[in-house]
């Protein structure tokens, strides 16, 4: 079937490319940690994954607080294995610009990462993230167990709520169990802390999430 290029919308089965076997080989060291990027991770420790348009800042939002041991970037939700940064931005991978974010439940809570999440970006923007249009930016929330995917929804829910009384649309934030995730390439990872000039189009809607702290 021949790709007619668009980027607002999900490639099919026939139309993702094919990808490779090989992972991308990036360097094992948060540049801001210096925690291993791939693990292993302090036991007790649990992983979930955020997409809220441009990687770079999102990424460095997380990596600030207190309780997250790393962070890291990459590809997630699609269809091609180990894809490049320049696939992805084609529109042919079905790839979302994704945030892991590895934390210690016992030092900050799921709905301070929530919050977060929430008030840093417009979830009600489908395909793109003000002016960053096409299907990897668009918003996700990949969970690794079934107490988080009850506090996302949850989240969902009462933000959702928090949004439509300010005259808001719909969420469009996908909600999953988490899918593979592959490392963006070296460049990317924490970007805004070797490149603190560089660009950051996050934006949020400035309405509060109502999720409680803790």
């Amino acid at each position: 079937m021949f790709w007619s290029g668009k980027t607002d919308r999900l490639p099919g089965a026939n139309e993702a490319l094919a990808g490779r076997d090989v992972p991308m080989v990036i360097e094992d060291r948060h540049f801001v940690s210096g925690h291993p990027l791939r693990g292993p991770y302090p036991q007790g420790h649990e992983t979930i994954y955020f997409a809220m348009g441009c990687f770079w800042g999102a990424e460095r939002l997380f990596w600030q607080l207190e309780g997250v041991h790393v962070t890291a970037v990459g590809y997630q939700g699609g269809q091609t294995p180990n894809p490049t940064y320049d696939e992805v931005c084609s529109g042919r991978t079905g790839h979302t610009e994704a945030v892991l974010v590895v934390f210690n439940p016992n030092t900050i809570a799921l709905a301070n990462l929530l919050r977060i999440f929430w008030e840093n970006h417009n979830p009600t923007q489908g395909m793109r993230q003000g002016n960053d249009r096409g299907t990897q930016y668009r918003s996700a929330i990949y969970t690794t167990n079934a107490a988080q995917t009850e506090i996302v929804v949850r989240s969902y829910e009462e933000y959702s709520s928090a949004l439509s009384a300010r005259g808001f649309g719909e969420i469009t934030t996908e909600i999953a169990t988490a899918k593979p995730f592959y490392f963006a390439e070296d460049q990317h990872q924490q970007y805004l802390a070797k490149n603190p000039s560089g660009y950051c189009g996050l934006q949020g809607t400035g309405v509060v999430c109502p999720v409680p702290a803790a």
